[in-house]
């Protein structure tokens, strides 16, 4: 391994892996495949990925080893081998906000009801309630089961989706101030990851926010720009609305559809409101878009379904709802 690799995979043999679950049981094949993924051969990498995307991130599962191997793969997503950054910050982007997730919402991630919902189900409450089902259980055989997912849930698991998937996203979330250099990236794609990343980080928004609007402002790429605008109405608010409202007088009609999805969704989650005659504009490039073919590229939002996102957008503005 080399002195790079080295610096990139620093403390991974040091995890109790073995000690870890993932979606097939021990988690002791992950820091393989994570030291694949800085290997030079292409299609051992390619089935490494795969390999721990399905590991650690099952059918939108999280599991004890999904956030632990999160500082890995950001410290590949941002240093790691050319080919294989694209594939972590996917990566690291379904393991901060799974499909699900990501298609249903327009109006971005509540990550407050999110908390407040999983601190209902943390280890730690969870413990409480199995202890007092213990103590009122007389039957053996089901005291025994019970004390079987007792002392799973003592060693900090808890049964709940929401619990997991949050530790998920808070490791992500610790990383997210280094993997912020790759806005400034040469490359457009790693740009496109990382201000696709940042659109489901709301806690983040005064130091992303900053930044998504100078990418959107410098960038060439389409795509890229657009994505950005995206992300912007999706952890930003009013006050933003005067710096995206330009784009809608933009050339290429991805920017323009970016410009005013973002100002729908300003529009939407705001209690103080747009002026009206911005908000008409928005609708009226949407409904624009939406009468015409999707762009040969477009960005990852809403699963890259244009003409269905444009259709979501719509109905969250006229309803108020996600």
């Amino acid at each position: 391994m080399g002195t790079e690799n080295g610096m990139l995979l620093a403390g991974l043999d040091g995890v109790d892996w073995a000690g870890l679950s993932h979606a097939y049981g021990s988690a002791e094949d992950v820091p393989g495949q994570i030291r694949a993924l800085c290997g030079d051969d292409e299609s051992v990498r390619e089935k490494a990925f795969d390999g721990l995307f399905n590991n650690i991130f099952h059918q939108g599962s999280r599991y004890q080893a999904s956030p632990v191997a999160v500082p890995f793969l950001a410290r590949i997503a941002v240093a790691g081998p050319p080919t294989a950054r694209e594939n972590t910050m996917w990566l690291l982007t379904r393991l901060a906000v799974d499909w699900y997730d990501e298609h249903r919402l327009t109006t971005g991630i509540d990550t407050v009801a999110w908390r407040a919902a999983a601190s209902e189900c943390s280890p730690q409450r969870m413990l409480l309630w199995y202890d007092e089902q213990l103590a009122a259980e007389t039957d053996e055989r089901q005291r025994r089961q019970l004390r079987d997912i007792r002392d799973w849930v003592a060693a900090g698991n808890s049964p709940d989706a929401r619990w997991t998937a949050l530790c998920s996203y808070d490791a992500v979330l610790a990383e997210l101030p280094g993997l912020l250099t790759l806005f400034d990236h040469g490359d457009p794609r790693p740009r496109t990851r990382i201000a696709y990343l940042t659109a489901w980080f709301p806690e983040a928004a005064p130091t992303t926010l900053p930044r998504l609007l100078a990418l959107a402002e410098r960038e060439h790429e389409p795509v890229a720009a657009a994505t950005a605008l995206v992300a912007v109405g999706l952890v930003g608010g009013p006050a933003h609305a005067v710096r995206v409202a330009p784009y809608l007088d933009s050339a290429d009609r991805l920017v323009r559809w970016a410009a005013a999805t973002a100002l729908a969704r300003i529009a939407s989650g705001s209690r103080a409101g747009l002026e009206s005659a911005l908000v008409d504009r928005a609708v009226a490039e949407l409904t624009a878009a939406a009468a015409g073919p999707a762009p040969a590229s477009c960005t990852d939002y809403n699963s890259g379904d244009f003409h269905g996102h444009i259709e979501r957008t719509l109905r969250t503005l006229a309803s108020g709802t996600p």
